[in-house]
C-alpha cells in the first residue's frame, strides 16, 4: 500500500477549514482536517509534505510524523506547518483503519468507554442562533440545553469588556455587568448544568485574577485561556489565586509546549486541539503524559466535523478524557452538509463512533459545490529549503542536501 495522491479541500462558506484527503494504490482514501487560513496549510501541504509522502507507506505514521515535523521545524515548529501535519496525521490514521476494517480507537489500544460525556459550547449556524439565544435570554439557552440531556457548557461572560483596555483593566462595574447572566443562571437552574468560562486568551494578570476571583463563588467547572498562553509563571499564579482549575490550552502545539505547562500544574485540565498539536498520534501522547501528572483532559473542538471524530477516537481511548466538546448549532446546523454519517449524540453524550477509521467521510456533494477549491499532489519530489539549487556546490549541507549530479563530496 502505498500513497500516490495528496488533496486539500476548501470552501468559501467556511473560509477558515481546510480538509486533506490522502489517496493510496489499493483505493483507501483517508481524511483530515485543520482550521485557520486554509491557502497557507494548502501552500504547506503542496509544497512540502505531499511530494514527501507520494510512494509512502502510510502505515509508516511514526516516522512520516517525525520526518514532517522536523521538516517544519527548519523555521518554526508551529503555523501553517503544524495545521498541515495534524491533518495529514488524522488522514493517514484513517487509512491505517480502513485497511485493517478497524475504527482507529482500537489501534490505539482499545476502548476504555463506549460513550463521553459532552459539553457545549455556543455557536451559531442557519436557525440555530445559539449565540442570540444565550444574549437574548441565558437562564432558557441553558434550560434548553438540559432538556436536551446535556449538563455542562461554555460561555465568554467577560469577553466583550477585553478589547476597551487591551485586557489590561477590567472595573468593578464590568465584572458586575458581565457576571448578572451567569448570575441569574445559577440562580434558576443551580447545579443541574456545569459552567466552564473561556477567556479567549485576552487578558493580562492582574485582571485575569481579578475576574477569575469574583467568579469563584458561582463553582465554576474551568477557566479556560484567561491570559495567553505564553508564560507558565503567570498561568501558574493564576491557579494559586483562584479555587477554579485552570485549562490549558488549544493554542499550546505538540507535548513539548504543553510538557512545563503540566509538570508545573499550571494546567489542571489540559485541552489539546488535534487539528492544531500535530493530530491523534501527538494528543495521545500529550495525553499519557498528563496522565503521568494524574491530570485529566477535555478534547477541544470548536471547528469542523472531521475534528469532533478524531476526538471522539481520543476519547474513547484515553481513560484520562473527562469530557468533549462540541457546539449544538455546528453539529445540526451545517456538519450534515459536509460528512457522512454524522457524529452521535445522546443524552448528553457522544457514542463511539463506528466503521473504520474515522467512520465517516466528505460527501460527494462537496466536490460539486461551486464555491470549492480543490489542489492536488501526485508527484514526489525532495523539499529543497535554501530555495534554490547552486550549480557550484560540492558539498552537502542541512540547508542545501543535494549535491549536483556527477560531482563527489571530498574525502
Amino acid at each position: 500500500m502505498k500513497i500516490n495522491k495528496v488533496e486539500t479541500i476548501y470552501v468559501d462558506e467556511f473560509w477558515q477549514m481546510c480538509w486533506i484527503r490522502i489517496h493510496t494504490d489499493s483505493g483507501e482514501i483517508g481524511l483530515g482536517e485543520t482550521w485557520y487560513l486554509p491557502r497557507s496549510v494548502a501552500a504547506v501541504v503542496h509544497e512540502i509534505f505531499g511530494p514527501t509522502l507520494i510512494d509512502r507507506d502510510p502505515m509508516d505514521r511514526e516516522g512520516i510524523w517525525d520526518e514532517l515535523f522536523k521538516l517544519a521545524g527548519i523555521f518554526t515548529y508551529s503555523g501553517a506547518e503544524l495545521r498541515a501535519l495534524s491533518a495529514i496525521d488524522i488522514a493517514l490514521w484513517d487509512i491505517v483503519g480502513q485497511a485493517l476494517d478497524q475504527p482507529i480507537y482500537n489501534l490505539l489500544g482499545g476502548k476504555c468507554r463506549d460513550k463521553i460525556r459532552i459539553y457545549n459550547t455556543i455557536g451559531s449556524y442557519g436557525k440555530w442562533q445559539d449565540n442570540e439565544f444565550e444574549q437574548r435570554d441565558p437562564v432558557g439557552f441553558l434550560q434548553s440545553l438540559i432538556d436536551e440531556g446535556i449538563t455542562a457548557a461554555k460561555a465568554y461572560y467577560m469577553a466583550p469588556y477585553a478589547a476597551e483596555s487591551g485586557g489590561n483593566f477590567v472595573s468593578a462595574k464590568q465584572i458586575k455587568e458581565g457576571l448578572a447572566p451567569l448570575e441569574k443562571q445559577r440562580k434558576a437552574l443551580g447545579d443541574q448544568i456545569e459552567i466552564a468560562h473561556d477567556g479567549g486568551g485576552q487578558w493580562a494578570l492582574a485582571p485575569a485574577i481579578r475576574i477569575t476571583q469574583a467568579m469563584d463563588e458561582f463553582d465554576l467547572l474551568w477557566q479556560e485561556e484567561m491570559i495567553h498562553p505564553v508564560n507558565v509563571q503567570t498561568h501558574l499564579k493564576l491557579a494559586n489565586e483562584t479555587k477554579t482549575p485552570i485549562c490549558a490550552a488549544e493554542r499550546l502545539m505538540t507535548r513539548f509546549e504543553f510538557r512545563e505547562y503540566i509538570e508545573k500544574g499550571a494546567a489542571e485540565i489540559v485541552m489539546p486541539d488535534l487539528i492544531w498539536t500535530g493530530g491523534i498520534s501527538e494528543t495521545k501522547k500529550i495525553a499519557t503524559l498528563a496522565d503521568t501528572y494524574q491530570t485529566p483532559i477535555a478534547p477541544h473542538d470548536w471547528t469542523g466535523p472531521v475534528n469532533v471524530f478524531a476526538c471522539a477516537h481520543i476519547s474513547m481511548n484515553c481513560q484520562n478524557v473527562m469530557i468533549q466538546e462540541t457546539n449544538r448549532a455546528y453539529y445540526r446546523g451545517w456538519y450534515d452538509k459536509f460528512i457522512e454519517p454524522n457524529i452521535i449524540i445522546q443524552d448528553g453524550y457522544l457514542l463511539a463512533p463506528e466503521g473504520p477509521g474515522l467512520g465517516t467521510r466528505l460527501k460527494a456533494s462537496v466536490f460539486d459545490r461551486h464555491d470549492v477549491h480543490v489542489e492536488q499532489t501526485t508527484e514526489a519530489r525532495i523539499w529543497e529549503p535554501v530555495g534554490f539549487k547552486d550549480p557550484g556546490q560540492k558539498v552537502a549541507n542541512f540547508f542545501s542536501p543535494n549535491v549536483p549530479e556527477g560531482q563527489e563530496e571530498p574525502k
